[in-house]
């Protein structure tokens, strides 16, 4: 469930010079193959990119490092949250 939805009270937001190209075609693959495990990679790159947002990267980071379909910070990035 924690990938599906973020963190009760927490409102995610992706500024726009976080959405580079790398991150975007990154989102579009794993969501295109249905292939989640590179989650932490999209981490990497948000952070690449200038994003210091600790819950997104967290999720990305997650230590069981299970992801699914409609992990919420790949939806957000394909402007589906």
């Amino acid at each position: 469930m924690r990938d599906i939805f973020p963190p009760p009270g927490y409102a995610p937001v992706l500024r726009a010079e976080w959405r580079t190209s790398t991150v975007e075609a990154l989102a579009r693959q794993m969501d295109a193959t249905g292939d989640f495990s590179g989650v932490p990679i999209l981490a990497d790159a948000l952070q690449d990119a200038g994003c210091d947002d600790e819950t997104m990267l967290g999720r990305c980071r997650a230590p069981s490092g299970v992801h699914c379909r409609g992990n919420w910070v790949v939806d957000l990035v394909l402007g589906r949250a």
